[in-house]
């Protein structure tokens, strides 16, 4: 999970390969460093640590000339030190590598028996020891990197510079996405179109098994055959400027501060507001005919899944599966003739998930991504998209993604339920005005971020904590006891909450907040009986829920928040909010880095 950058420029590529790292940053900080080419030869700066290390490096010693790459860190192979930051070089050829070589332990056997000297301990270094080696041998740039090529195996996103070629630069895509970009008189390589975006708005992005040969007037595209290959330019309409902090101290509290507008944004896409009716676009699936949809995602995105998977069922009254997608791509489920598939990610790049789109179409599924950047592999790869309206999420705890993709699965479900007369125009119209009314309500959590903050002080103590919510409020609770855990490092589960009698009730005690999202509603009093279990044993209970349900819980809750009211049906869209704005301040008050929480990164593009 790194991000890579290249530039066959005009002016000095130091700053600019900075800039691009900067926009990658969210895929790895745990070193990061660039490569340019002076005076025909390969210089380097490298920094263990944040990017910003790198810039104050470059800042004391900077480095010339106009064709260069860049890398962030999130290690995989070799601890992360200065030593295995990348690019890694030799005096031949430096290369950036983001994914991972699965033969490299016998390459650099190979290698090394050839003699080979080996400075680093990561998988990328066979592939720049490999490269000098056929170069030292005669090969040109061009045919010794389509050798090296056919020799890996794994995953992977590449650009190699080359000593004594000033104007050329070599990217390569097996798996994880690689945008290609088109300037006047110079060209650019990255992970997305965002690294990108100050340069030029003139994005390709390359197929899988494609490698290309930039050079500042353009570039060659083969694909995985060695044939020459079209790859179409798109003007793409991001903009420039950093996405900032504007006056929050860290992105995620902003991007916290953004649900009501992201949530708004979202369903304008899939709402006739007028009329209270739902308007998907066409789906590659007939909600009349199909048999069973499978839903698969990982992290929070299979927790939307999963809130799908009770939507779907209640309100279209079809069979659904919701599968991580790790265990979804080995688990060798029969898959029904005419079947579908929603598979949900905010950066489309996810492996697992691609790796799962791939079994399902093979499988002759109908595919559906939920997904929040249009020109992502997953967008592109399924039958059809259904694209939320997040906007760029820095963050590595996703947090307007997640609502932006319930909101997506909500209207999909509405739909459906439609579609098939299972939900009448009346219903409809009712769970309709619930969507619209989730963005005012949004709001007006945020302003209870006060008593939020309070109660995180009381969860800031805990070594464990439990999320307990039942129906279409159990995914939530996973949700909360992930935020929690991914910013604030305390051990954290979520639980069903008619489950806790069945094991978790044996770690209640006097130490152990049970939070308890538990608006009323249809199973309000069974969760309230789960509530009162855990408070006899000493569980400090502290709980969610509305004014409706706030005097019943008042009565044996150490502390209650109360929300606004809201129709059962989009409770889970709302309660999501509140679970990560207490694990953010939780966070804050632990003094952990939220932002970029340790040993996570962003998108996570290996297996």
């Amino acid at each position: 999970m790194c991000g890579i950058v290249g530039i066959v420029g005009r002016a000095e590529a130091a700053p600019r390969l900075l800039e691009g790292l900067k926009r990658l940053e969210y895929r790895g900080y745990d070193s990061a460093g660039v490569a340019t080419l002076v005076d025909g030869r390969i210089l380097r700066r490298r920094a263990e640590g944040k990017l910003a290390r790198l810039e104050e490096s470059l800042r004391a010693d900077p480095l010339p000339g106009t064709t260069g790459i860049g890398h962030t860190r999130w290690a995989t192979h070799g601890a992360p030190t200065e030593r295995n930051a990348h690019p890694h070089a030799t005096a031949r050829v430096a290369v950036v590598h983001n994914g991972i070589i699965e033969n490299f332990a016998e390459l650099r056997a190979e290698l090394e028996a050839a003699g080979q000297v080996f400075h680093s301990d990561t998988d990328t270094e066979a592939v720049v020891q490999l490269l000098d080696l056929l170069l030292a041998q005669g090969a040109g740039p061009v045919e010794a990197a389509r050798r090296a090529l056919g020799r890996l195996h794994g995953a992977f996103a590449m650009a190699f510079l080359f000593a004594g070629h000033p104007e050329l630069l070599i990217a390569a895509r097996h798996g994880p996405a690689l945008a290609i970009g088109h300037g006047e008189g110079e060209m650019f390589v990255g992970n997305d179109a965002l690294a990108l975006a100050p340069f030029t708005r003139r994005i390709a992005y390359l197929e899988d098994g494609d490698w290309a040969v930039l050079r500042s007037d353009g570039a060659e595209v083969f694909d995985a055959e060695g044939r020459p290959a079209r790859r179409a330019v798109k003007e793409m309409g991001f903009a420039g400027a950093l996405t900032g902090k504007g006056n929050h101290r860290h992105f995620m509290e902003k991007e916290l501060h953004e649900h009501p507008g992201t949530i708004g944004d979202t369903l304008r896409q899939y709402v006739a507001p007028a009329t209270r009716t739902v308007a998907l676009p066409a789906l590659p699936f007939d909600p009349l005919s199909v048999p069973r949809i499978t839903l698969s995602a990982c992290g929070s995105a299979f927790l939307a899944a999963l809130t799908g998977r009770y939507w779907i069922e209640s309100l279209a009254r079809i069979p659904c599966d919701a599968d991580i997608a790790s265990e979804l791509r080995y688990r060798e489920p029969p898959l029904p003739e005419g079947g579908a598939a929603i598979l949900v990610s905010q950066s489309g790049e996810t492996a697992d998930t691609m790796a799962v789109l791939s079994l399902l179409k093979a499988a002759g599924q109908r595919t559906l991504s939920v997904v929040n950047v249009p020109e992502s592999s997953l967008a592109r790869g399924a039958d059809r998209a259904l694209l939320t309206a997040a906007g760029p999420e820095i963050g590595v705890a996703s947090t307007k993604a997640f609502t932006a993709q319930l909101s997506v699965l909500a209207c999909l479900a509405l739909g459906m339920g439609r579609a098939r007369g299972v939900l009448d125009a009346a219903a409809e119209r009712r769970l309709t005005a619930a969507l619209l009314s989730v963005p005012e309500a949004a709001a007006q959590v945020l302003d209870r971020d006060a008593e939020i903050r309070a109660l995180a002080a009381l969860v800031a103590e805990a070594r464990d904590v439990l999320f307990l919510g039942r129906g279409s409020l159990y995914p939530i609770a996973l949700e909360g006891a992930l935020k929690l855990k991914e910013v604030s490092y305390i051990h954290a589960e979520g639980y069903a909450a008619g489950e806790m009698k069945h094991g978790p009730i044996a770690l209640v005690d006097s130490s152990v907040p049970v939070i308890a999202l538990c608006p009323s509603g249809p199973l309000f009093d069974k969760t309230v009986s789960n509530l009162q279990e855990a408070a006899a044993r000493g569980g400090r209970v502290m709980a969610f829920t509305d004014a409706a349900g706030e005097g019943v819980l008042s009565r044996f809750a150490e502390r209650v928040v109360t929300l606004p009211a809201m129709d059962p049906f989009v409770a889970p869209i709302l309660h999501a909010i509140p679970v990560q704005l207490l694990a953010y301040h939780v966070a804050v008050l632990k003094g952990t880095d939220v932002d970029q929480p340790r040993n996570l990164a962003k998108s996570v593009t290996v297996e």
